[in-house]
């Protein structure tokens, strides 16, 4: 029988933070793995060692193969669960041949100096990260704490969120948490934090918000017209925002999904399928390049930083996207057909497709396209009236009639 796997957290004290347990699990080892900075702490050890450095996955294979033969010590930073190797590790071996003993993490150690509590934080990671997508999981976030490290130090992830239009933070840039160097520094504001260069290679970035009033986004967009910059707004070219819910309603989306909004004009789908879906990614695609550069600016403007806008047309335009979890067609005309059977070919099992129609001829298009591949039509006439003013009183004026066409890729057999 396997011998466990011992995972031992270490602070930037090294070995004084360690318990006696910790302590003992490293005694008694064969085979001490961790980062070069770990294993220095532990000069007289004779057994073999294992740097984990960047490639990680094969040092994971060797800690695996050791573990038949040897007591296998792994050294991690803080809390080995908390964005470390214990999880990898825990994956490859399976949960009863690995032990866990936690030190407390960086953002432990953080939220401590700042006097802040920290049970209802977001706690993020950038390092060796791309910053796609913070700043909408910052949008939602009361506190937040981002473990930053190589080109995003805590000057570049402020500079990214006020990019994205985030204000009214505070911050505190936090390095080398409990070792001889530790360094706490409150900052009033992001713009004090984008100035803030002279950072170690790893560092904790805390936030919070300074307005007491502030309160979330709604869990369901609904944004108005007028929210949005979009190409010449009097021909209305933009999905309108109770089309918009029943849409994303039809979509079922995930946190983590993978949203593919084809024909986007302005973006109004795709941005709010990204505030549904902050942990995943949104591609908008959109041949007009004027509205193209109106959908970059409405993704700046709204704080969604993992909307990515590709344009070209569809469906060429699709070739090299992830596969997606559910697709919305606000276009394609003639060329519907074409696109209907790229976006049915790249669904991911369980995944949804959801299509507008305007015209009887593009309904029927979208209708023969799912039923072509197999798939059960789900077909919604949508109309909507608006009140107006009317000499003093409200008038119902209608908007354009609108259909949508949905439905699901089946699930891959058990």
């Amino acid at each position: 029988m396997r011998r466990p796997v011992t995972v031992v957290g270490i602070g930037a004290d090294g070995c004084a933070g360690l318990s006696s347990r910790a302590v003992g699990a490293v005694a008694v080892a064969d085979v001490l793995a961790g980062g070069e900075r770990h294993l220095a702490a532990f000069p007289q050890f004779r057994g073999e060692r294992v740097v984990l450095g960047k490639e990680l996955a094969h040092a994971v294979e060797r800690i695996a193969a050791l573990a038949d033969e040897h007591a296998v010590c792994v050294l991690a930073s803080g809390d080995p669960l908390l964005f470390g190797v214990g999880a990898r590790l825990v994956d490859r071996l399976g949960a009863e041949h690995v032990e866990i003993l936690p030190h407390p993490s960086s953002v432990q150690w953080a939220f401590a100096r700042a006097g802040l509590a920290w049970d209802d934080a977001a706690i993020l990671s950038v390092h060796g990260r791309p910053l796609a997508g913070v700043a909408a999981r910052v949008r939602r976030a009361r506190k937040a704490a981002l473990l930053t490290g190589g080109a995003a130090t805590p000057a570049a992830v402020a500079r990214h969120l006020l990019r994205y239009g985030e204000r009214g933070l505070a911050a505190w840039i936090c390095e080398d948490l409990g070792g001889p160097g530790e360094r706490v520094r409150r900052l009033a504001s992001l713009e004090d934090a984008a100035a803030c260069e002279d950072v170690g290679a790893l560092a904790v970035l805390l936030l919070a918000r300074t307005d007491p009033a502030w309160r979330p986004p709604p869990a369901l967009p609904f944004l108005p017209e007028d929210a949005l910059d979009m190409r010449r707004p009097r021909t209305g070219l933009v999905t309108k925002r109770e089309v918009r819910a029943l849409a994303l309603a039809a979509l079922a989306l995930r946190p983590d999904a993978v949203v593919w909004d084809v024909g986007a004009g302005s973006g109004s789908i795709a941005i709010e399928a990204a505030s549904l879906a902050p942990e995943g990614r949104v591609f908008a695609i959109e041949r007009d390049p004027e509205s193209a550069a109106h959908c970059r600016a409405n993704a700046r403007r709204h704080g969604m930083d993992h909307v990515a806008v590709v344009e070209g047309a569809a469906p060429a335009a699709l070739d090299g996207l992830a596969a997606p979890d559910a697709v919305f067609v606000g276009g394609g005309g003639r060329g519907l057909p074409a696109i209907a059977a790229a976006t049915l070919a790249r669904l991911r099992p369980g995944g949804r497709v959801v299509i507008a129609a305007v015209t009887l001829e593009t309904l029927e298009d979208a209708r023969r396209a799912l039923a072509g591949a197999g798939i059960a039509p789900e077909v919604t006439a949508v109309s909507v009236a608006r009140g107006a003013p009317l000499a003093g009183r409200t008038r119902l004026g209608p908007l354009s009639p609108v259909f949508l066409v949905a439905g699901s890729i089946p699930l891959e057999p058990a």
